[in-house]
């Protein structure tokens, strides 16, 4: 793969793809900065190498069509303040308009185009508009790993268009997920969380001649319970994840591998709330659903991740959002800091389990958090991600 190294960009327009797609308030203000400050380094580095920095991203799910509610706007006031320079902002991404502000650029200057996805034709991947897009920069780099598992026009077909290189994020993000694929350093430990068992079944099935444990919790194990033929109430189980939990159940050498989450705390509605308790596995009752994990899990997880030298997590433990509900992800969260702190490599994987590690204040206790949730799932199943290979 190709990196900044390989690219002369003195004096040149650098067209970066970048993934400022972040949470907002109902005013469009910025929530969360996480994403913005992941690609910083490289705009960092791309300034002080004489480049002008030419910036495009999508934001939110606008269809194709102009939507106010989704401009990158707010973004770019953002970025100004973390990077401590004017970030001037073009009202279209491609366009007269859009090259005029791209041409007007000095070295070290920056430009942030508005959606991509105010374009139909970026999802499609379309060349013409791949074409609009690379007349606005001398090289490209993708420094957008959340959106690198899309052949969208600004993450696939104008890397072949231009001179091309990852940034700095993206590269860190092959370099700390590719070694989980290869030669991990054992004991190698991956828990799996989220809602659903056939979002998962590509990771079990790459990583299972490697991990010497999986730990499941989240509403994922569910189907795995009744797939055991034990009661989980009116827990989250359909029908298409727990067929998939009984089709891995089947084969013993998964069967042997999986540590299932020993007890919940249920209660009667997800919504609102009124009833909470700690409950084992086989003893959730008909007319509540669990909606954490409880207190025993938590100590069975631990006692398995003690000496553990390498850490995959992806997806969170229960309904971490609630405060009701935090504490098995909280507490996991936790076991895996201090896990680290010992030696080994902790990898988030993106997602809600990035989210959970930034909100109960982790993130600088692990060793890799991950900026792509579905691309993190699909490189470690083992899959081409479109926006790495237009690279290699």
């Amino acid at each position: 793969m190709r990196t900044l190294q390989d690219l002369d960009v003195a004096g040149k327009r650098v067209l970066v793809r970048v993934d400022f797609n972040v949470p907002q308030a109902a005013d469009g203000s910025v929530t969360d900065d996480t994403r913005i400050r992941a690609a910083l380094p490289t705009l960092e580095a791309l300034r002080t190498r004489g480049a002008c920095v030419v910036l495009m991203s999508h934001l939110g799910r606008p269809k194709g069509q102009i939507n106010p509610k989704y401009t990158l706007r707010p973004v770019a006031g953002r970025l100004s303040e973390l990077i401590g320079a004017p970030v001037a902002f073009a009202e279209d991404c491609i366009g007269p308009g859009a090259e005029a502000a791209a041409a007007a650029l000095h070295p070290g200057e920056l430009l942030l185009l508005e959606n991509t996805r105010f374009h139909a034709e970026e999802e499609k991947n379309d060349g013409d508009f791949a074409r609009a897009l690379a007349r606005l920069g001398d090289c490209y780099v993708n420094d957008a790993f959340g959106t690198a598992h899309r052949a969208n026009a600004s993450t696939e077909a104008v890397a072949h268009l231009l001179p091309s290189a990852a940034g700095l994020l993206l590269e860190r993000e092959i370099a700390k997920l590719g070694p989980l694929l290869h030669n991990p350093e054992k004991p190698f430990v991956a828990i799996l969380g989220g809602a659903k068992v056939t979002d998962k079944i590509g990771v079990i099935e790459k990583l299972l001649p490697l991990v010497d444990r999986f730990l499941v919790g989240g509403a994922m194990v569910f189907p795995f319970l009744k797939a055991r033929g034990i009661s989980v109430g009116r827990s989250l189980c359909k029908d298409e994840d727990l067929a998939a939990a009984k089709a891995l159940l089947a084969r013993p050498e998964v069967a042997a591998k999986l540590q299932l989450a020993t007890d919940f705390i249920v209660t009667n509605n997800l919504e609102a709330p009124t009833l909470f308790e700690a409950v084992p596995a086989d003893g959730i009752p008909d007319h509540l659903l669990g909606a954490d994990v409880g207190p025993d899990t938590l100590m069975c997880f631990h006692d398995l991740l003690l000496g553990a030298k390498t850490v995959i997590w992806n997806g969170p433990m229960g309904r971490f959002e609630d405060p009701h509900f935090a504490t098995g992800t909280r507490g996991l969260a936790e076991i895996l800091a201090r896990v680290n702190d010992a030696g080994a490599v902790v990898i988030v994987g993106g997602g809600d389990s990035a989210a959970a590690v930034q909100q109960f204040g982790y993130a600088g206790r692990m060793d890799h958090i991950s900026t792509g949730g579905g691309a993190s799932l699909e490189f470690l199943e083992g899959r081409t991600l479109p926006g790495v290979a237009a690279l290699s």
